[in-house]
């Protein structure tokens, strides 16, 4: 991908997977799919809103910075969010726009700020920037891999 620091190719190519596969499965759903909890899972707006949150904290440590006061209430709604006040098409733009915000920090990141350690949580766990990049990709494709198999399930696939 131009623009990105070679080492960090890899989360930039995972980030653009999961956009493709949040595009193409997403938008097709009804307001009840995104909202299903089939066996009692989390819905699938859910991990989509998650998965948005969750990358943007992550790339906010991976600056050295702390969360802000909107990061804070943003995670604190996504454990009692409302999968009605989303439309499917709302979802996948909102996601697609969390990713690209996450390759314009990628193209900005020194190589040289890799190893810089970084600080996570109120509890000021140690990580490095790379590691902390890494995670965020890995864990948006975790819950985009969720999102996948939920698809299949409420669409009865």
């Amino acid at each position: 991908m131009a623009g990105v620091p070679a080492l960090l190719q890899p989360v930039a190519h995972a980030l653009v997977d999961a956009v493709e596969d949040v595009q193409k499965v997403v938008p097709p759903l009804s307001a009840q799919e995104i909202a299903a909890r089939p066996g009692g899972s989390a819905p699938i707006a859910y991990h989509v809103t998650h998965a948005i949150g969750s990358l943007d904290r992550l790339f906010t440590y991976a600056r050295g910075e702390t969360l802000s006061d909107t990061q804070l209430a943003t995670l604190t709604a996504e454990k009692t969010l409302d999968p009605s006040q989303f439309s499917a098409q709302q979802l996948a733009a909102n996601f697609a726009a969390a990713v690209e915000r996450a390759h314009a920090q990628l193209r900005s990141t020194a190589e040289s700020d890799l190893l810089v350690t970084r600080l996570v949580g109120r509890a000021k766990l140690p990580s490095n920037t790379i590691g902390l990049l890494v995670h965020a990709a890995e864990h948006t494709a975790r819950h985009v891999g969720q999102i996948v198999t939920l698809s299949k399930i409420v669409r009865g696939a």
